[in-house]
């Protein structure tokens, strides 16, 4: 079966009753996990983005909280389900703030973390490119914010 376009999607989901797009919620939800997760943030969370913020720094601490630091490949498999799931997370708001908030925080957790992030090439490289990502969502920001959260950078 091949997928239909988006377009194609909403031009046909126009026509549909309130009734059977809740049915076509409902059932991609029970479908998948994502689009649970989604329907979640959009149902539940995406009114307050502060709150969404925080329970995903506090995902994120727990998360650090639970690695295996006996050796480093360990370390790699958990940071890259934290960042896989992380980058979930920031999928679903969109915001490039959120982006940049999130997306700091967790570097500043791998640098705090023991053993340091520094001794293993690929957790270097992981941190690198999640602080460019995060400049590059700053980037997309209001000249005051981008100010705030280059502050926030320089201190890593």
């Amino acid at each position: 079966m091949k997928a239909a376009s988006i377009s194609e999607l909403k031009k046909e989901l126009k026509f549909k009753s309130k009734e059977e797009l809740l049915d076509y919620c409902m059932a991609m939800a029970r479908f998948k996990l994502e689009s649970k997760e989604l329907l979640t943030y959009l149902a539940f969370e995406s009114e307050d983005e502060a709150a969404y913020i925080e329970s995903v720094k506090n995902y994120i601490s727990a998360e650090f909280e639970t690695i295996n630091t006996v050796s480093y490949h360990y370390i790699k498999k958990s940071i890259r389900k934290i960042l896989r799931q992380v980058k979930r997370y920031i999928r679903y708001s969109k915001k490039p703030a959120t982006e940049a908030e999130v997306l700091i925080y967790f570097c500043k957790t791998l640098s705090e973390m023991k053993p340091s992030y520094k001794r293993n090439k690929v957790l270097v490289n992981s941190y690198d490119t999640q602080l460019r990502m995060a400049n590059k969502a700053i980037a997309k920001l209001h000249e005051d914010l981008q100010y705030d959260f280059q502050l926030l950078i320089d201190e890593l």
